[in-house]
Formats: structure tokens, sequence, C-alpha cells
């Protein structure tokens, strides 16, 4: 048994939300994509890509790790091929993170830099890897941290849903224990708010809407640059 609750909001400075996210309880999914592009593009390829999430699972009767790949695989299929259609969305991409819950299990794959995180009242656990280049070739150089932070190819994605017709999925398994949070959030959140404060605001009082709400406040609080989105759920 899992409850959940999501909010998401355009944060301080961007005009419009190109953050999309789905809680489909009966199914057991959960996703949050961050979409990019031009215009109305970047809204267009976050929707797409998590409602074919969404879909495949409509039509699946085998929810476990390798159906999420699978249906990560073919939005990859749908948003590129949309952006090939269409010069107005040329270019078009999203991030994309979703949770599959089958029995006790909890499924995640993941592409691009929006995260999933584990919270079991102690400790605030990342469970996915960034695909960016910061962390998969900055690091590796021995670049430090703190310049990283500031490095001009910090926000570039190595990789992202619907910009290529080659895609690597990252996958992971939880047996989380009764009481488990599992955050999952766009970089508008992660980005620009802190571990330490991200704990503090999952460790304190309220209902889950409450957590979203102070997780999206303290984004805002730090400047709200992004657009930010928060999905959470916590097992029974």
């Amino acid at each position: 048994m899992v409850e959940s609750f999501g909010l998401s909001d355009a944060g301080s400075v961007r005009p419009n939300n190109e953050d999309y996210y789905v809680i489909l309880k009966d199914k057991g999914l959960y996703v949050v994509a961050d979409g990019m592009g031009g215009a109305q593009a970047g809204e267009h390829a976050a929707k797409l890509a998590a409602e074919t999430v969404v879909s495949y699972f409509e039509t699946t009767f085998h929810p476990n790790a390798e159906a999420l790949t699978e249906a990560f695989v073919e939005a990859n299929r749908r948003v590129y091929e949309a952006a090939s259609r269409n010069n107005e969305l040329e270019g078009m991409g999203t991030t994309l993170v979703a949770a599959l819950q089958a029995g006790p299990r909890l499924y995640i794959a993941s592409v691009g830099d929006s995260r999933a995180y584990s919270y079991n009242g102690h400790d605030l656990v990342p469970v996915t890897e960034d695909q960016t280049w910061v962390n998969e070739v900055g690091r590796k150089l021995g670049i430090e941290e703190g310049n990283l932070k500031t490095h001009p190819m910090r926000h570039v994605l190595t990789m992202a849903i619907g910009v290529s017709p080659d895609l690597r999925v990252h996958s992971y398994e939880l047996t989380p224990e009764p009481g488990t949070l599992v955050l999952l959030c766009s970089d508008g959140l992660h980005g620009v708010v802190d571990p330490q404060t991200i704990q503090r605001e999952l460790s304190s009082n309220g209902s889950l809407e409450t957590k979203c709400r102070r997780l999206i406040d303290a984004a805002k609080a730090a400047g709200g640059p992004d657009n930010i989105t928060a999905v959470l759920l916590q097992t029974k």
C-alpha cells in the first residue's frame, strides 16, 4: 500500500511550466518529466513522454523492471518521431524518472537528471544517478565539486528522452520498509535546494501534501530559477 501526492510549480522566473507529472495509483505508477525545447516544445515533450509510459502500463500485465525500461524506450521513440515530423518541435526532449510498485518492490527508472531519493526517517539517499556532463565526465576528470557548480557544462545532459534514437535507461530496485518516503523530483528542486534542507522538510510533521508544498516553497525561497516538481510516495 502506497500513499502519494504530487505538486508542480513554474517557479519564480520561467513564464511557463515545462515539468509534467502523473500519479496513477491503481497501476502503482508515478512519473516526473522535465521538458526542454523552444516555445511550447518542452511542455509537449514532457507530457508526451509521461503519458506514453502511462499508456504502456494500461496494456501490459507484467509490472516489472523490464517493462518499465520498455515503456521508456517507447516514450523515446514517440518523442523523437514527433520532433522529426514537426519543425516547431525540433530539438525537443525531456528527462524522465518513474517509480512502479509491484508488491513490496519499487522499480525505478531514470533518464537525464530528474531524480529519485529514499528517506527512511534518518538518511536521505539518492537512488538515481544523473546522466549529465558533470556526473559522467567532470567528476571522472577529477574536477573539484566547487568548480563543477559553476562549470559552463554544468547544465548539459548526456542523455534525454527524444533527442536520439538510442537510449540508455538507468534501472533500480528498492524494497522500502514501511514508512519510507520516496521522492521523485525535477532539477528545479534538487538543483536549487541542498540535501540537508530536503531532508529537513521530509522529516517535518504534516501530510505528504504539506511536505510537497514545503519543498516547493524552499525552492522558490532559493530563487526558483526553474520549474519545480515533487512527487512523494510513502509505503505503509
